[in-house]
């Protein structure tokens, strides 16, 4: 049980395809942290269905959260607030959350804290680094979103640049099931590019303006289906763990020349934070860590179980809204297109 004066957050996700809670104190322990994964549900449809997302959230969401209250052996009335996603994400799987969320939070007379999901995942380095320093630049790639952010400060944020099409986790997802490969698409390109030649396949690098910071892989990702389909034309074979591992080059050196880009503009940062699904790429986290070797930038980012869409992070991002006093009114409702 917590003690009295404990800051006790209950942070909730369930913005696309996992249910997911957490309790967290004080901003510092993470009492509990359950995800219940529908990967299974949807990999037999390459991708996932909203309408069966939502579903799932709410055959789990009660169960999920009593899990998380149960291992961190706190009951309502040791809670401060509780912490949910309202945006963005798949609507349906959004309102499964805030609905739960508010319900309890009334029933139980505490806060209710709306987190926007791109926030949380930015949070999540706090979880692991409680010492970081701003400003920061974080790099945010996700299936939904590619962005990159100065954070000057709590709830202090200027994005940067963002993808004008195909987020990367996106491509990555899309790439994967053209060439059979299976969902989630970064875990088995990435398994799939250890096997193959980076350099067989000459694919485009999107860079855009000389000076802009924004993202594009609607061109990558249409020259992958390219090649794949001459070759399917002219009756020829294509090594598909050589044209797995171009193409992850192909994204990561993107990622990586736009945050070099980014980092040249602003002297003032001395810290990079990586954050979203993509972040868990290996060749992503080796090629950033390369580029900042020997010099004073600090390099983050979470552990894999806190690259992914997560309760966890909800509830930190949750825990610095709670001691500012941004608490949402009992209309929060789900906003998809949240921007942050």
């Amino acid at each position: 049980m917590a003690g009295t004066k404990d800051i006790v957050i209950l942070g909730i996700e369930t913005s696309c395809d996992e249910t997911s809670a957490a309790v967290l104190v004080n901003g510092k322990e993470l009492k509990s942290h359950i995800i219940s994964s529908q990967i299974e549900t949807h990999r037999k449809y390459g991708g996932v269905v909203p309408e069966i997302a939502s579903r799932e959230h709410c055959l789990h969401i009660k169960n999920v959260v009593e899990q998380a209250l149960t291992q961190a052996e706190v009951d309502f009335n040791d809670l401060s607030a509780i912490a949910v996603t309202y945006g963005p994400g798949l609507v349906g799987s959004l309102l499964v959350g805030v609905a739960a969320a508010k319900a309890m939070a009334y029933a139980a007379g505490i806060p209710l804290l709306g987190i926007n999901h791109l926030e949380g995942h930015v949070y999540a380095n706090f979880l692991e680094h409680p010492d970081l320093e701003f400003p920061i630049l974080c790099l945010l790639a996700s299936g939904g979103h590619t962005n990159l952010i100065l954070f000057k400060g709590h709830f202090d944020y200027e994005v940067l640049g963002k993808t004008r099409d195909d987020a990367a986790g996106e491509a990555f997802d899309k790439i994967a099931r053209a060439l059979g490969l299976g969902y989630p698409g970064g875990p088995y390109i990435q398994k799939a590019a250890a096997r193959g030649n980076p350099k067989a396949f000459n694919l485009p690098r999107a860079m855009l303006e000389a000076e802009s910071l924004d993202f594009s892989f609607s061109g990558l990702k249409s020259a992958v289906l390219n090649t794949l389909n001459t070759a399917r034309m002219k009756g020829e074979h294509v090594d598909i763990n050589d044209l797995a591992a171009s193409f992850q080059e192909a994204v990561v050196e993107v990622l990586v020349a736009k945050t070099k880009r980014a980092l040249a503009k602003l002297p003032q940062v001395k810290t990079l934070a990586l954050a979203g699904g993509v972040a868990a790429n290996t060749l992503l986290r080796e090629a950033l860590a390369k580029e900042l070797e020997g010099g004073d930038i600090r390099f983050v980012y979470p552990s894999l179980k806190l690259c992914t869409d997560n309760g966890a992070m909800i509830a930190m991002a949750g825990y610095y809204h709670f001691i500012k006093g941004n608490y949402a009114s009992w209309k929060l409702n789900a906003v998809p297109g949240l921007n942050l």
